[in-house]
């Protein structure tokens, strides 16, 4: 979700700098992007262990960043380009459609809403709760699960490594629309396919994928 199809991982960026700010340290924009995809409870005790921050303020830190998130995102929150077209496409071929998140679902219904793909997804899967978060798999697993899909069967698109990492783990095709400053990174040759943007996917991309 975040990323794809919402542009929200600047204003987690913005969130964590303010909350970090608070326990004495600032992350480089190259530091935050090696945890893009993480839960927010492990994006904070990697961190806090890093700058050995007491661990009894990251459950206090995970609340205070996922408030200020979804105050962001609610204001100033925007719709990635060619969401409503790649739900159509797929919705179109019959396909079963599910979202596999980091974040809370509360604020997945908040996106979905502010989005208005609610009457697109069949499923809704949140790492939250879960023992591991991404890059493990389980939250995709979860999904297809809720779908009734087989994993091998599944597509899933992302724009993080750690994510692409869990959907891979998963046995799932992925394909990658990473933001434009990450795009020539190697990191994505795990990938089945990468894109700049989710209007670039179309029939023969995805009968190439089959």
């Amino acid at each position: 979700m975040d990323g794809l199809l919402i542009d929200s991982e600047p204003l987690w960026q913005e969130a964590a700098e303010e909350i970090f700010g608070l326990y004495g340290f600032k992350l480089t924009t190259e530091q935050y992007e090696t945890s893009t995809g993480l839960r927010t409870k492990e994006f904070v005790d990697y961190w806090f262990r890093m700058f050995k921050v007491d661990l009894n303020n990251s459950e206090l830190a995970e609340k205070q960043i996922i408030e200020v998130v979804t105050n962001k995102i609610m204001n100033k929150g925007r719709i990635m380009p060619g969401v409503n077209y790649i739900l159509s496409f797929f919705k179109e071929m019959n396909f079963k459609i599910g979202i596999a998140s980091s974040s809370p679902k509360e604020l997945i219904n908040i996106v979905t809403q502010m989005a208005n793909i609610e009457d697109y997804i069949h499923a809704v899967s949140s790492a939250q709760e879960l023992p591991y978060g991404k890059p493990h798999p389980q939250v995709y697993l979860d999904c297809a699960k809720v779908l009734q899909s087989s994993p091998e069967e599944c597509l899933c698109f992302e724009d993080s490594f750690n994510g692409m990492i869990a959907a891979k783990a998963a046995k799932m095709k992925c394909v990658v629309v990473p933001s434009n400053h990450q795009s020539g990174n190697k990191k994505w040759g795990a990938a089945d396919l990468q894109l700049s943007s989710l209007q670039n996917f179309g029939k023969l991309l995805y009968e190439s994928l089959r």
